[in-house]
């Protein structure tokens, strides 16, 4: 198992990073809140989990440690595969998510994108006796675990915009939430994509 990797950033897309490792570039899948901390050329270093399938091997990059636990620990529920887990751990922490099923809160797992109401409630059940108790962590919004915090590689409206399309949204839908969350961005001094993203997909729920 590849636990972690660590390097210059030599490549970002909207949804991976290829990490300078030993002169090789490694391709890790990551959530928009994690490349939204990365920056061209800047050392990172990334938790790492990777999924062997028939045809492929897919290595995912996150934060920290409890990203990764959380993003394999996710997967024991059943139809809960890679790309869903990494949408629930882009729309909330891992905290939030231990928090969500420790009170029940479907409502909250209904945020994710393709997760409907009697999925949140059956993701409950199987989740509730492993992803272990809240911790009472107040949700660092990605900022530890070594992984260089910068400007976004893009402006973040558009990176936003690319966020939201891969998380299942039609480009009008981006459109209109990168608008409801404009007045926030231009408030902040360094607009955070991470937060702006999550804004976006709770404002999405509240309006269900």
């Amino acid at each position: 198992m590849i636990a972690f990797v660590s390097g210059p950033v030599a490549a970002l897309t909207p949804s991976s990073a290829v990490i300078q490792v030993g002169g090789v570039g490694m391709l890790v899948h990551c959530s928009p809140g994690t490349l939204a901390r990365l920056r061209l050329g800047e050392e990172a270093r990334l938790a790492t989990s990777l999924v062997v399938r028939e045809d492929s091997l897919t290595l995912y990059g996150f934060a920290d440690d409890d990203e990764r636990q959380t993003f394999e620990l996710l997967q024991t529920a059943s139809g809960v595969g890679p790309k869903v887990a990494q949408a629930m751990l882009a729309v909330h922490s891992p905290e939030a998510l231990r928090v969500a099923v420790a009170r029940g809160d479907a409502k909250a797992l209904t945020a994710v994108p393709g997760i409907g109401p009697k999925g949140a409630q059956k993701l409950l059940l199987e989740l509730k006796d492993r992803l272990g108790a809240p911790t009472g962590a107040v949700p660092s919004q990605h900022a530890a675990a070594g992984v260089a915090v910068a400007a976004a590689p893009a402006p973040w409206h558009e990176q936003l915009h690319a966020a939201l399309v891969g998380l299942g949204f039609a480009p009008r839908e981006a459109e209109e939430a990168v608008a409801a969350v404009t007045p926030e961005a231009e408030a902040m001094e360094k607009p955070n994509v991470s937060v702006l993203l999550r804004t976006a997909l709770q404002s999405r729920n509240r309006t269900r």
